[in-house]
Parts: C-alpha cells; sequence; structure tokens
C-alpha cells in the first residue's frame, strides 16, 4: 500500500514516488492473489500465518488508541488495502475514506464491506492518500503503509497529513531491529521478481527527532511494537499538543 509523495518535498519526492510505482504495481498484479488469501480465512503458509496474526494484532492496537465512541468523527484509513480497519472503524459510528493507490486492493474492500455498518459509512478511494480532496478529519491512521520508505519521506509524509488533521496521526513503521536489517539486506543481495519492495528498517529515536523538528505542536503520545514470526511493525500515536 503506497502513497504519493507530498508537495513541497521535491528532494525527496522522485524517490518517494518510484517507490510508490512498485508497490502499485506489486499489490495491483503480482501479490493480488496472496493479499486475497492472507486477508481473510483462507489457509496460508506457516510464514503468512505469522503475518496475518501480527497484522491482526497491530490492527487491533491502532484501533484501540482511537475513541471507543467515532460516532460524527472522520477517520482517514490511508493505505487501506482490503478495508478491514476501515469496517471496523465505520462499525464504531466513524465516517470513513479508504484510500489506496493499489485499485485490485480497493476493489476487494468493496467486495468485502458489510451491508450494515451501523452509524458508520465507508468512502472507498483510489489514488493518493496526500489528496486535499479528502477533506478535514478528526483522525488518520496508517496501518503499514509508509514501512518500504525512508525516515525522511514518512516524515514528509506525516507533515502533509497534520495540516489536515485535527486530533491524532497513528501510523506504523519497520523498527530497526537486527532480523529486519537482516532481511533487508538479503532482498538487496537477492532480489526476485515476486517480492514486494523492501521494507525499510528504521531507527525509532531518529524518526521521532526528524517528527520533533519537522512538526511542532504535535507529540509522540503512545508507542507500541508487535512481533509475530515474520511479521515485526513499530505503532506511534501522535496527537495536537
Amino acid at each position: 500500500m503506497a502513497t504519493r509523495a507530498p508537495s513541497g518535498f521535491d528532494h525527496h519526492g522522485k524517490r518517494f514516488e518510484q517507490q510508490r510505482d512498485k508497490l502499485t504495481t506489486y499489490f495491483d498484479s503480482t501479490a493480488r492473489k496472496a493479499w486475497i488469501d492472507l486477508t481473510s480465512d483462507a489457509k496460508v503458509s506457516g510464514i503468512r500465518a505469522t503475518v496475518r496474526a501480527g497484522r491482526d494484532s497491530m490492527r487491533d492496537v491502532l484501533l484501540s488508541w482511537l475513541p471507543h465512541d467515532l460516532r460524527r468523527t472522520r477517520v482517514l484509513d490511508a493505505g487501506c488495502g482490503t478495508g478491514a480497519l476501515s469496517v471496523l472503524a465505520a462499525r464504531r459510528g466513524a465516517e470513513v475514506v479508504g484510500v489506496d493507490v493499489a485499485g485490485g486492493l480497493v476493489a476487494i474492500a468493496k467486495e468485502r464491506q458489510p451491508s450494515f455498518l451501523g452509524h458508520g459509512r465507508i468512502h472507498w478511494r483510489v489514488g493518493d492518500m496526500l489528496d486535499p480532496a479528502h477533506g478535514r478529519f478528526d483522525h488518520v491512521v496508517a496501518m503499514d503503509s509508509l514501512i518500504h520508505y525512508r525516515p525522511e519521506d514518512i516524515v514528509a509524509t506525516l507533515v502533509s497529513l497534520a495540516e489536515r488533521c485535527d486530533h491524532s496521526i497513528v501510523f506504523t513503521h519497520a523498527p530497526a531491529t537486527p532480523m529486519l536489517r537482516a532481511m533487508h539486506t538479503m532482498g538487496l543481495l537477492f532480489p526476485r521478481s515476486d517480492r514486494a519492495p523492501a521494507i525499510v528498517p528504521v531507527s525509532e529515536p531518529h524518526l521521532v527527532r526528524l517528527i520533533g523538528a519537522a512538526l511542532p505542536g504535535w507529540r509522540v503520545a503512545r508507542r507500541q511494537r508487535i512481533g509475530r514470526g515474520f511479521y515485526i511493525s513499530n505503532a506511534l500515536e501522535l496527537v495536537r499538543d
């Protein structure tokens, strides 16, 4: 799940958009069937089962950081994938914009959407999660949609999202653990056509320092790491002071 580069960061933009385009191609072609299985109850390999379990746990964490009652609030699911988080937020009453540049994943999300969402509703969109046309939001969630980007590009994206967010941004990044660093190196040494673009391990202290410099008026309120086999991801909650 990918994003376009925000305006005002031209020195990062070309690299960012190249990575985004790789992700769009990957999720819309090579990995579409794999993601249908991974995000359903279908039987998967042991490795993918750990990824599924890790993603389920991370989704629970991010949703727990949002208000339980989301009625009369707007939530941006930035990089919504097949839509599980969007549906759960809508069931709690939110008006959700679920957006992803991978149209194939959004199509799956639409197919899976329950017929009844209570007080909530979902607007599914294919395109740039940073598009100002989406409007303003109370909360933004970006689960595993920034894990393929360098810290400077992550922060550039957060700056753009913060311009249209009134309360909190919760997102994940790939932590710089020895295991992830090794996997990243191996992926670069032995590329394979059906492998996803490399996950980029990012140092949390370094990322937090960059956020502090680029986003005055925001602070890191909570953080949580989830490790389930081959799934390792770090969550941060940014809130307005």
